[in-house]
């Protein structure tokens, strides 16, 4: 302490001013917010970047989506389409096959048994006769005539005479002009009543069922014209067991 006096006097150190004290140098503390200042903004930028980047892939993938879109609409149309030309063709190729070259019949009845039985399905060849003549022995599919009443408008016999024969049965035997006629396809057993004689016209058939007690034919409803024959049955197809020509 000095004195003056009286009076007492701190005395005063003077002390240098630390260049690196705590307040730092000036232009040190500028060169460190000149830095952040500096990382915020590259922080900023590549937050912008991302962000634009984000947007842009967004987008892409919003038009490929669109694009998408755009492109299933006329291909799934365009399936619809084919789709329908396909059944539309199918069903004309059934309807032309069904009615010029094979239709599917049922038996109804016990008049052809047990050569075909009630609820047997048969094919029906119908070119059978555009391009060729039938013949005795043949198990054609007709139209029904007028004059028999039935609930079927179709109706399945076997081809007994043909045009200009004289058909006759007698004492349980079917003969054709005068000749006795072999039939392997009646069961043993079978009775045919005496009929005739029938003469066939031209362009006509005598048709019989096999199960001649139990059948309406030529010998209730005379011949039949030809033209009336809707076809040759020449597959049996169900029941599987039984399959093959009737």
């Amino acid at each position: 302490m000095a004195q003056f006096g009286s009076v007492t006097v701190p005395e005063v150190l003077s002390a240098e001013t630390d260049p690196e004290g705590e307040s730092g140098d000036p232009q040190s503390g500028c060169d460190d917010t000149a830095e952040l200042d500096d990382t915020a903004e590259l922080d900023d930028t590549a937050e912008r970047d991302d962000t634009a980047e984000r947007d842009d892939t967004a987008e892409r993938d919003d038009t490929a989506e669109l694009d998408d879109t755009a492109e299933s609409a006329p291909s799934a149309f365009r399936g619809a389409v084919e789709w329908v030309a396909v059944l539309v063709g199918a069903i004309l190729v059934a309807l032309v096959v069904r009615t010029f070259v094979l239709q599917a019949f049922s038996i109804p009845s016990s008049s052809m048994e047990s050569t075909l039985e009630i609820r047997d399905r048969l094919l029906v060849n119908k070119l059978s006769y555009r391009f060729g003549d039938v013949e005795r022995g043949d198990i054609v599919v007709f139209f029904r005539p007028e004059s028999l009443p039935s609930p079927y408008d179709d109706l399945i016999k076997r081809v007994i005479g043909l045009p200009g024969e004289v058909v006759e049965g007698n004492g349980n035997q079917v003969f054709i002009n005068g000749e006795p006629l072999a039939e392997p396809y009646l069961d043993a057993g079978v009775v045919t009543q005496d009929f005739g004689p029938v003469e066939v016209p031209a362009d006509h058939v005598f048709v019989m069922g096999d199960n001649r007690s139990n059948s309406a034919d030529s010998r209730v409803f005379g011949t039949i014209e030809i033209d009336r024959i809707e076809g040759e049955a020449f597959l049996r197809y169900w029941p599987l067991p039984r399959i093959g020509a009737p």
